[in-house]
């Protein structure tokens, strides 16, 4: 790896990333903390627009509180309770487990000023952030065969191109997202065994902003009454807290109904069925209806290869059970990170190579028997009649759905916990990390 004390232009450093939402800004920070010079590029400007359900989970509360980030209400942060479930003509209530390892709430923040945040907590660390700087593919090294920099082109105020660039460095990490074109101009593809879903939100003005609890509607249907015809996909409805909601709906590809869909439309068709007091009425609309890939489950490997690191959505590392992504994007920066700087301090070149081998197999010790699990999961509520038989069945069994939130959120105590932690954690033991 490069020797910091060698470094004589704004454009090398020690390790490039690529892309400065969650996974980006959490790699540089961990990296910038242990001493690193890092290069945060990110093609636009903040604050920025991302397409998310703004919703946080404990698990990711966790991971913005070891980066320092303050999530109390005075900072402007809305902190919910659990999740609260219809489905099979029921509602359910499921706080947020009481857990040593995670804490018991989660928090809601729009993703312009989440990304914006842990950016600028990155640069505090020490790295340095180019914004408006679209990476437009890697430098490699003919000899070798690694990628050593990126090419890059700036981005006026206006949209219209700017200068060319060339950054350089030994180590790149791509964390520019599902389209991740760092990734396939290295040669990596989707793998089709893998799921991706669909997800599309937008916002409302509604009495229901400030609701302190994350909401699921597991069967969208299509009219009033039991005969009403079932939409596909799940929705969520997160209170903002300032007036609006975002709300939502993810259709997954194992779904009959995927890419076969107008998905705004079906949208709209369970919205018209909501209450009419919740004020999801299109004249309360605040925004335009927007969309996003869920890359699941690992969908793009090697999460290594030739001195490029796959973090967050780059390596497809949206949990399959809720289709959070937030926390694995943090989460698989900091292990990035930790991987980076073991090898960093080897004195080969192939001792450091060896180091960065490990990195697919901390992710896959990390998440490989869940998503396995995961995988699973989503193949059978894919099925209508399937889902139907779990939210009638499993929603009137509070025990049991108590079970379900914490194996669909990923949150148990890893040592000791309850019985129902036990069981998942031997679940995720022994599914093959595929």
């Amino acid at each position: 790896m490069t020797d910091t004390s060698r470094i004589d232009s704004d454009q090398d450093a020690d390790v490039i990333v690529v892309g400065a939402g969650p996974a980006g800004s959490t790699t540089a920070y961990y990296l910038a903390q242990a001493g690193l010079d890092v290069l945060l590029l990110e093609k636009t400007a903040f604050p920025r627009e991302k397409v998310c359900g703004d919703g946080l989970t404990p698990r990711a509360v966790k991971a913005l509180a070891k980066m320092g980030i303050d999530t109390s209400r005075e900072a402007g942060w809305l902190h919910n309770k659990g999740l609260r479930i219809y489905g099979g003509g029921m509602r359910l209530e499921l706080p947020w487990p009481d857990l040593a390892a995670y804490p018991n709430y989660g928090l809601v923040r729009q993703r312009a000023d989440l990304d914006q945040l842990l950016a600028r907590q990155a640069v505090k660390a020490g790295a340095r952030l180019h914004e408006r700087t679209n990476v437009t593919g890697p430098v490699i090294d003919e000899r070798t065969g690694r990628i050593v920099g990126v090419t890059a082109r700036t981005v006026n105020e206006d949209g219209s191109k700017g200068e060319p660039r060339t950054f350089r460095a030994p180590l790149v990490v791509a964390a520019d997202g599902n389209s991740t074109r760092l990734s396939i101009a290295m040669g990596l593809r989707k793998r089709d065994d893998r799921p991706i879903g669909v997800a599309i939100r937008t916002y409302y003005k509604n009495p229901r902003h400030d609701d302190d609890w994350m909401e699921s509607h597991l069967e969208l249907r299509d009219g009033v009454g039991e005969n009403a015809r079932l939409l596909p996909g799940y929705g969520w409805i997160f209170g903002m807290g300032d007036g609006t909601s975002n709300v939502g709906l993810g259709i997954p590809n194992d779904s009959p109904a995927f890419g076969n869909v107008d998905y705004r439309d079906i949208l709209h068709r369970w919205l018209a069925n909501l209450p009419e007091e919740w004020g999801f009425v299109e004249e309360n609309r605040t925004q335009p209806v927007r969309g996003a890939a869920l890359p699941m489950g690992f969908n793009r490997t090697p999460h290594y290869t030739r001195g490029l690191l796959l973090v967050g959505d780059a390596g497809g590392m949206v949990n399959p059970f809720n289709g959070e992504g937030i926390a694995y994007a943090m989460e698989s920066g900091e292990m990035a990170a930790d991987v980076i700087v073991a090898a960093h301090a080897h004195a080969t070149a192939a001792a450091r190579e060896r180091a960065l081998q490990q990195y697919p197999r901390v992710l896959k010790d990390a998440y490989g028997g869940y998503y396995t699990l995961g995988r699973i999961f989503l193949k059978l509520i894919s099925n209508p009649e399937v889902m139907k038989i779990c939210t009638r069945h499993g929603l009137p069994r509070p025990t049991l759905m108590r079970f379900t939130l914490k194996l669909l959120a990923n949150l148990t105590d890893p040592r000791g916990g309850d019985a129902m932690d036990r069981m998942i954690n031997a679940l995720t033991r022994i599914a093959p990390a595929a």
